[in-house]
């Protein structure tokens, strides 16, 4: 992504790649942050789930619009599609730990090259869980939608997570601002190249071996 591009040009990319991996009749949940961000550039057919008791829901509303009734996991307005149910959080779990989820779509603190992922807690931060401990080892892809880096250039991306983990073995597919990455059984495989980025800059703001394809290696 471009240089000049502000943080809120950056989220949108990110969250606009992430959508286009989902196709009509996919079940997909969104964290906070980023993923949340998904739900605007989602296509037609695709159903979008919170764990707070949802399915059926669109971008978010406009502003005056909103329904305080309609609410997310992270306390966000939502908009619901004709067709949309609602339904208690046990039931809304029960289609998570029923493996009914395509996807879920969160932001991560740290991920590693064993695809671990570690999104709830960090030192002097404590805070919940919530309902991603469930999310990660129920639905079929967990996608991680992130800034490359954190503040000050910190790797977040690592041969091992050094954080409390959320959930181990669970990523399958890293998002950010500068490539997508797959997590295999060999490791973190790089699969796209944001336009403008180098291999070199990604390989510099990674903390982790990158298995590069041989169509990338000239980026």
């Amino acid at each position: 992504m471009g240089r000049n591009s502000s943080m809120a040009e950056v989220k949108e990319k990110i969250a606009r790649k992430v959508a286009s991996f989902f196709k009509p009749g996919d079940v997909v949940n969104l964290g906070i942050g980023i993923p949340t961000m998904v739900g605007n550039y989602i296509e037609d057919g695709v159903w979008l789930h919170t764990e707070n008791g949802l399915i059926g829901y669109g971008p978010a509303p406009e502003k005056g619009k909103e329904n305080e009734y309609l609410t997310g996991a992270g306390a966000q307005f939502l908009t619901a599609y004709p067709g949309a149910a609602a339904f208690d959080s046990a039931t809304s779990f029960a289609i998570v730990r029923g493996g009914h989820l395509t996807a879920t779509v969160l932001g991560a603190l740290e991920v590693d090259e064993k695809g671990n992922l570690a999104n709830w807690s960090r030192p002097g931060v404590i805070v919940g869980m919530g309902g991603a401990m469930d999310l990660v080892n129920g639905a079929r892809e967990v996608i991680i939608a992130m800034e490359h880096t954190a503040k000050g250039g910190k790797h977040k991306i690592l041969e091992r997570c050094s954080l409390p983990l959320t959930g181990a073995g669970v990523v399958t597919k890293i998002v950010t601002d500068l490539c997508v990455i797959e997590v295999a059984k060999e490791g973190l495989v790089l699969k796209e190249i944001e336009e403008g980025v180098t291999l070199e800059e990604i390989r510099e703001k990674t903390g982790a071996r990158l298995i590069v394809p041989q169509h990338l290696e000239k980026r």
